[in-house]
């Protein structure tokens, strides 16, 4: 980027770099640029005029339902044009919305309108039939379908009301809840806005936008990597191309004909855009960069993805509770030829701080194994109603403990080992499945890999591989224990191999070891040995 277009890029950024929350973006774009869309989804599309009138109106009619800034409403449904007028316009009010992931099974869904304590539920489009089901909820005192929606955003009359400020709550996702019941992660306007004001203050050339970019909404709105996207768009003043949900040829289809500039994915959906049969047809040169995360990514799928797309990589690492990423490895640190900083996770972002602690709750030296801690304005208010949980997790201090492992090496990169609770305790060593799926991956008979600990009665735990197969391949134990022992310590070398169809995972993409452990450690009272 040559530094005229540099400069001005920057200078857009920071005519918006003092607001802080929905109403002051909403407001400021209808005003600057009402006829530019906003959102594109498959089910209408908004400028930004008609999103101002339209979060007015939902605001408006929250409110005389005898909502309260504070009160909860939930979506469940795909990604729309509806649910983020919604999310807009009650955010606009302090009213908190919770979206639901929609492939969740009902007794799910309804753990999580209860828990929230929501007062109106919002159906998307396809979901009519849960009015009679979810719809009926005891807390609720309303259910509106899709197209009851669109209604009350036309018809109500606006009102005036009091906008929320930057530290009201105004988002409420539910984490993955890969053990016991999913908590709620509640985040405010400034979590969600302010720490553009650091980066702004020290920019990436890649976080600068320009007038003729549009943003890709593809991953689950139940998620921040979905709805982060759509927040992302309105802070930029750009549209969000939504997709009502992830499908390659959609995604090929947004980049071509919809503008699409950028998009962030997770690997797993990554690996099926590189796979599909229309990939090496599409035209990507409109594409500038694609953003990934939510999962480790191994080296060799990353260095086939570069070559394919041809745009600038960047790696987003982050949680739900950290609003979303707060560290990112940067194109200039990509390339096909691979090198040490791709296997990281980057470096903080302006205004955010890492630090790598010990089981002493002090920093660990540079190289030391630890968890990965972060504190910076975008870490959440605390979990719903979970003052415990929130405690074990943000201290005194604000720091947020990740549940991490990694380690920070002396330029400032972050390496991620894996999450805590998945490591392996083989003979007294620690072993950390991502460093051996990383081992395996690149394997020719390969597709995806998995690593679990297995009960074994010598070692405590053995390592065992659980691979997924290239079309038209099968997988040999033998060789796959061969390969990764030319690349990796003898005690990280699985002692066995199994074949699986597809790895099991959440809707955010994560793999669910417990799912793939639990045969292994029946009856076994817990799941370490």
């Amino acid at each position: 980027m040559d530094q005229a277009k540099y400069d001005r890029l920057l200078e857009r950024a920071k005519r918006t770099i003092d607001l802080f929350t929905f109403d002051e973006f909403i407001r400021f774009w209808a005003k600057d640029r009402p006829e530019i869309i906003a959102l594109d989804g498959d089910d209408l599309s908004l400028t930004y005029g008609e999103l101002e009138d339209a979060t007015a109106r939902v605001a408006s009619a929250l409110l005389a339902l005898g909502l309260k800034k504070g009160d909860r409403v939930s979506w469940f449904g795909k990604n729309a044009t509806t649910y983020f007028t919604l999310f807009f316009g009650a955010a606009r009010a302090g009213i908190v919305m919770t979206p639901v992931g929609w492939r969740l099974a009902e007794p799910e869904a309804a753990f999580i309108i209860d828990n929230a304590e929501a007062k109106v539920l919002f159906l998307g489009d396809g979901f009519e039939a849960c009015a009679n089901t979810l719809g009926k909820r005891p807390g609720l005192i309303a259910c509106y379908t899709a197209e009851e929606t669109r209604k009350v955003m036309k018809e109500t009359p606006r009102a005036e009301f009091e906008p929320s400020g930057p530290n009201d709550a105004v988002l409420q996702l539910y984490t993955s809840g890969t053990t016991g019941n999913p908590k709620g992660a509640v985040l405010s306007n400034a979590n969600l806005f302010a720490l553009r004001k650091a980066g702004v203050d020290n920019p990436h050339p890649y976080t600068l936008m320009d007038e003729d970019e549009a943003i890709l909404v593809a991953m689950p709105c139940a998620h921040i990597g979905g709805t982060g996207l759509g927040v992302m768009s309105l802070a930029a003043g750009l549209p969000g191309v939504v997709l009502s949900e992830f499908e390659p040829t959609r995604v090929f289809d947004a980049v071509v004909n919809r503008g699409v500039t950028r998009f962030f994915i997770v690997p797993a959906a990554l690996a099926l855009l590189l796979q599909h049969p229309d990939c090496a047809k599409t035209d990507f040169s409109r594409l500038r960069y694609i953003l990934y995360g939510a999962s480790p990514i191994p080296l060799e799928l990353l260095r086939q993805c570069i070559a394919m797309f041809g745009a600038d990589f960047i790696q987003a690492y982050g949680m739900t509770e950290t609003t979303g990423t707060i560290c990112t490895l940067p194109p200039e640190d990509h390339s096909v030829e691979g090198n040490q900083r791709m296997r990281s996770a980057g470096k903080p972002l302006p205004g955010v701080e890492v630090m790598i602690r010990g089981q002493d709750g002090q920093a660990m030296p540079v190289g030391a194994i630890g968890e990965i801690v972060t504190r910076s304005s975008n870490n959440m208010l605390g979990y719903w109603k979970l003052p415990e949980a929130t405690a074990s997790t943000m201290d005194a201090d604000g720091w947020i403990a990740t549940g991490d492992v990694g380690y920070m090496d002396e330029d400032g990169y972050v390496y991620m080992y894996d999450r805590a609770k998945d490591m392996i305790i083989t003979g007294g060593e620690n072993v950390y499945p991502a460093e051996v799926e990383s081992g395996i991956y690149g394997h020719p008979d390969v597709l995806e890999v998995a690593v679990i600990g297995v009960p074994d009665a010598k070692w405590g735990e053995a390592v065992k591989a659980i691979c997924v197969p290239k079309p038209g391949h099968t997988i040999d134990p033998d060789s796959i224990i061969g390969w990764a022992r030319e690349r990796l310590a003898g005690f990280k070398v699985p002692k066995s191999v199994d074949t699986i169809e597809a790895l099991p995972r959440n809707p955010s993409g994560k793999i669910l070891r417990r799912e793939l452990r639990a045969p292994y450690w029946a009856g076994y009272d817990r799941q370490v040995n």
